[in-house]
């Protein structure tokens, strides 16, 4: 608490300064009524000035000048002439004249008393103030406690010391406080002057910083951050240096495993097959990889910063901004989360096929998209031409078929040939000797053999389509009529073979989407294999039927009456170069499959309980709008 001095002229109310006054009077007037014997009948204005000095003294101005007025009154009511004595009046003048005197410097004094009052007031408001801001200027500093901040003189002792700095360093205040800073550095640094020569370089530049080791109390070493600056005070001089020290050891430690952990990334990333790019909400590219720098043929400062959409090709270059957009207004998520393949644009302008996986992550309150992409150019060049060589061995395994059934084809191709022979030798002797029957008879023969001639050419074009190279062409075919083509093929010379065919065609289980030669290629197949297996049975049914299989599928069935499979054979049997024939390659039933399989359908067998093989494979079956409609 602040301690005032008590005024030289005290404030008090009117009434008890005004009671002052008239008590000093009546003091002052008894006074010179005892004394008047001996003042030779004169008033004592002297005495009465008495009183008008000791009413300005305890009560101010207001009680002087009614002090005086009433001290006026009195000295003339003591004189029965008072305005006839030279004398009386001389002295009243006299009082008069000091009485105004003590009243103005009364008044004067009663000023210089409130104006030091207020300074005393202003002077204990201020130091309260600076005694606050100190404290709370002390509690800042030791509020700090993982920043060392203390002061030091012009000598570089330790001058000012904080909570901080004792949890830092490991020294007490009581214990710091008129010690060198040299304690603080390495022995070596000691013997090399550095704790000097860091206040000097803070004199001469006005602040010093670094990063260095320090040692605690217990001489263990920290990295600090130290920042050194000077302290002058309103004339410029020196009054000592200010520290700020913080321990950045944990820091400097996970900023080294930030970089490792990054540079081991990049080392990944730099290896990784897949490309890698990452871009923000706005589309613009803040990270691209080695593999990416491949694939696309840029440089990496060719595209960082700017929009990811210049790797598309349109029309998604142009809709990519939206489509960021839209997913950042509703949530929506199209391919976020999921795989899609996709064609990129490389520097070159030419289109990369890749595979593109799409992330997302949040970090600072920014959201960032990580894009993974795979490369499929050799992928889909390995497919294309996989598929080129599977149609080789396709067509190169119908081309065997058919050079396996030359000797039937060629006994079959005979008939109507010698057939042609024949007609054309009879109608020649029929010329011989023309006449209307005659004539008659020629025009029969000559019917026949051009009938012949063309069933020769049929059995012909059906073997030139079979063998024919092309591409593979899927069609709305009519399944029955398909069947019937095969057949035409497949079951020719089993008839002399005691071989019987049955065809039993479910009438909505047609139109299906096939490649007709490849289609027949497997019913030829199986047909040839049933009528192979069937050599020896007594029974030789050949069955061949269709059914629907399911709403968006039909299903072929190949039926034979010969011994059977055995159930492990059955479960490999479409398997390469596995054969149940004594001279068979194995890859018949295995190109079946492959040529089924992508028709979208599924090829195998089984065996019924009353003996024999049935092989199954199934088709897409196409369902007209007239039929949905129905």
């Amino acid at each position: 608490m602040t301690k005032t001095h008590s005024p030289l002229f005290p404030r008090a109310g009117p009434i008890r300064s005004l009671a002052a006054s008239v008590i000093f009077v009546a003091i002052a007037t008894l006074a010179a009524l005892a004394l008047e014997p001996l003042l030779a009948d004169r008033p004592t204005w002297l005495l009465l000035t008495v009183a008008v000095l000791a009413s300005a003294w305890t009560s101010g101005v207001v009680a002087a000048g009614f002090a005086t007025a009433a001290s006026t009154v009195t000295g003339f009511l003591l004189v029965d002439t008072p305005f006839r004595d030279m004398d009386h009046l001389v002295h009243a003048a006299g009082f008069a004249t000091i009485s105004i005197g003590i009243i103005l410097l009364t008044s004067r004094l009663s000023h210089w008393r409130e104006a030091a009052h207020v300074h005393e007031i202003d002077a204990g408001e201020n130091s309260r103030k600076a005694h606050e801001t100190a404290q709370e200027l002390a509690l800042l500093i030791d509020g700090a406690t993982t920043i060392a901040i203390y002061m030091l003189d012009e000598e570089g002792r330790i001058a000012i010391w904080n909570k901080g700095a004792e949890r830092i360093k490991g020294w007490k205040e009581e214990d710091i406080l008129g010690r060198s800073a040299a304690i603080f550095y390495p022995s070596e640094d000691v013997a090399n002057g550095k704790p000097e020569a860091d206040l000097a370089h803070a004199r001469t530049q006005g602040r010093f910083q670094e990063e260095s080791w320090r040692l605690r109390k217990d001489g263990s070493e920290f990295l600090a951050d130290i920042a050194i600056t000077p302290l002058y005070d309103e004339d410029g001089r020196l009054r000592g240096f200010g520290k700020v020290v913080r321990d950045i050891t944990d820091e400097k430690a996970a900023e080294r495993a930030i970089e490792k952990r990054e540079a081991q990334l990049n080392s990944i990333l730099a290896t990784v097959p897949d490309a890698m790019v990452v871009i923000d909400a706005e589309g613009t590219m803040l990270s691209f990889s080695h593999a990416a720098l491949r694939m696309f043929g840029y440089e990496e400062a060719e595209v960082l910063g700017r929009n990811v959409s210049m790797l598309m090709p349109s029309p998604d270059r142009e809709a990519h901004d939206d489509y960021i957009a839209r997913y950042l207004q509703t949530g929506e998520a199209r391919i976020i989360g999921s795989t899609r393949r996709v064609m990129g644009r490389r520097k070159d302008g030419t289109l990369v096929p890749h595979e593109l996986a799409i992330g997302e992550a949040t970090g600072g309150g920014e959201r960032v998209f990580t894009g993974f992409m795979r490369d499929l150019t050799d992928q889909e060049t390995t497919a294309a031409r996989l598929k080129e060589l599977q149609g080789e061995l396709i067509h190169v395994s119908r081309v065997s078929a058919m050079g396996a059934m030359a000797s039937t084809l060629a006994h079959e191709l005979n008939q109507p040939i010698t057939a042609v022979v024949n007609y054309v030798q009879i109608a020649h002797a029929l010329l011989e000797e023309p006449d209307a029957e005659t004539i008659a008879e020629v025009r029969e023969a000559l019917a026949d053999a051009a009938s012949e001639s063309l069933r020769a050419g049929q059995i012909v074009r059906r073997l030139r389509d079979f063998v024919a190279r092309g591409e593979v062409q899927k069609r709305v075919e009519d399944l029955p009529t398909l069947i019937e083509e095969a057949c035409s093929l497949g079951l020719v010379g089993l008839s002399e073979h005691g071989i019987q065919t049955r065809l039993e065609l479910d009438p909505s289980a047609t139109p299906a989407l096939a490649d007709r030669v490849q289609i027949e290629q497997v019913l030829v197949n199986l047909i040839r294999n049933a009528a192979e297996a069937m050599a020896e049975s007594p029974t030789r049914l050949l069955t061949i039927a269709t059914a629907l299989e399911r709403p968006a599928m039909v299903r072929v069935t190949i039926a034979d009456t010969g011994p059977g499979l055995d159930a492990d054979v059955a479960a490999l049997l479409f398997q390469a170069f596995l054969s149940t024939k004594a001279e068979g390659m194995g890859l018949g039933l295995s190109i079946c499959r492959t040529i089924v399989e992508a028709h979208g359908g599924k090829i195998w067998v089984d065996i019924p309980p009353e003996g024999g093989t049935r092989f199954h494979f199934t088709l897409m079956h196409i369902v007209s709008e007239d039929r949905d409609d129905g």
